[in-house]
This record gives C-alpha cells, sequence and structure tokens, in this order.
C-alpha cells in the first residue's frame, strides 16, 4: 500500500513545490496535474499531426494480418458453407427442371400415342359403320327383291286367273252372241214372211253368214 504524500518546499518560491511519494522506502516525484495534461496534449498533436493511422507504415504489418485473416475466413466460409449451399440448389433446380422437362416429354409422347390410338379406334368405327351399312343395304335390297318377285308372282297368277276367266267369259258371250243372233233371225224372218223359222234354220242362216 502507498505510503502517505510528503510534500517538501522547493528553494525558489515562485514555482511549485514538487510533490513527492514514498513507495517502498523511495522517494519519486510526481508529476504535477498541468504538466501531465501538457504531456498528454502534445502526445496526441503528435499522433494527430501524422493523418489517418491505417496510412502509417507501423500500422502496415497488423493490417495486412488481419487482412489475410478476414479473407482467410471468408474463403473458408464461401467454399465449405455458402457455395456449396448454392451449388446444392443450383443442382437441385437444375434436377427439378429437367425432371419436369422429362415428365412433360413423357406426357406429350403418351398423349400422341393415345392420339394414334384414337386415331385408329375412329378409322375401324368408320370401317365397321360401312361394312354394315354395305350389309343392311345388301339384306334389304335382297329382301326387296324377293318381297318384288313374290308380289310379280302374285300379280303373274293374278293376271292369268284373269286371263283364265276373261277367256271363259268370252266364250261364254260368243255362245250367247249365236243364241242370240239365231234368236233374232228367227223373230225377223217371222216379222218379214209371217212364218216362224226352225230352229236349224236360223243356226244354219247365223252359220252362213258367220
Amino acid at each position: 500500500m502507498a505510503a502517505p504524500i510528503a510534500s517538501v518546499a522547493s528553494q525558489d518560491p515562485t514555482q511549485p513545490a514538487p510533490t513527492v511519494t514514498v513507495q517502498n522506502g523511495e522517494i519519486a516525484p510526481v508529476a504535477a496535474p498541468e504538466a501531465t495534461h501538457q504531456a498528454e496534449v502534445a502526445h496526441g498533436d503528435a499522433h494527430g499531426s501524422g493523418g489517418l493511422p491505417q496510412l502509417e507504415m507501423q500500422h502496415w504489418a497488423g493490417q495486412i494480418v488481419w487482412l489475410l485473416l478476414i479473407f482467410v475466413v471468408l474463403y473458408i466460409l464461401l467454399s465449405k458453407v455458402f457455395l456449396p449451399r448454392l451449388r446444392a440448389v443450383r443442382d437441385e433446380r437444375a434436377g427439378t427442371i429437367a425432371g419436369a422437362v422429362d415428365a412433360a416429354r413423357q406426357v406429350q409422347t403418351e398423349a400422341a400415342t393415345q392420339a394414334e390410338a384414337a386415331k385408329a379406334e375412329v378409322a375401324k368405327a368408320r370401317a365397321d359403320a360401312r361394312a354394315t351399312a354395305a350389309a343392311a343395304k345388301a339384306r334389304v335390297t335382297e329382301e326387296a327383291n324377293a318381297r318384288q318377285a313374290a308380289e310379280e308372282a302374285v300379280v303373274n297368277a293374278r293376271i292369268a286367273e284373269a286371263e283364265t276367266a276373261i277367256g271363259k267369259t268370252r266364250d261364254a258371250a260368243m255362245a250367247n252372241v249365236s243364241t242370240i243372233a239365231s234368236d233374232t233371225a228367227r223373230a225377223m224372218v217371222e216379222r218379214l214372211t209371217g212364218k216362224a223359222a226352225t230352229a236349224a234354220e236360223a243356226d244354219a242362216a247365223v252359220k252362213g253368214a258367220a
């Protein structure tokens, strides 16, 4: 612990008395406050008159060391932390894009395949429809021809029956015409001559006129 401060008088009364301290049995002078303040101001002026400290050569070694240290730390952070993460994000994005492109191509291929299959099915359906229509048309035509042939056969049979009936009617009419002519001839002879002619004479006269 420091001993009490003892002051001694200077021989010059115009000068302030120096202050001394006793530490460990030795007397040490203590600078006056004004002298200490002047020394600090002079020291500050000495530092301030040199400009920025980082531009002074005596500070360059420390600055270079810190610069290298910061560069190494930044290099380690970039190479070990940030760049791997950026590379992983880039690779993931590239993989996602490639997967999307492959999926789009696969979907396009499947769509083209389905379109070809649908086109083939449509063509087959059209061919089946045409074949069905042709078969139906042939069946209808065959049925119509058969029906027409049956109707023609019925009509021909009816025509034959009608011709037979007409022939019989004509023969009967012709027979009746001979009888009527014979009767008419007998009536005319009787009216003209006043005598009735026999049936044989009237028939002979009609046959002779025919």
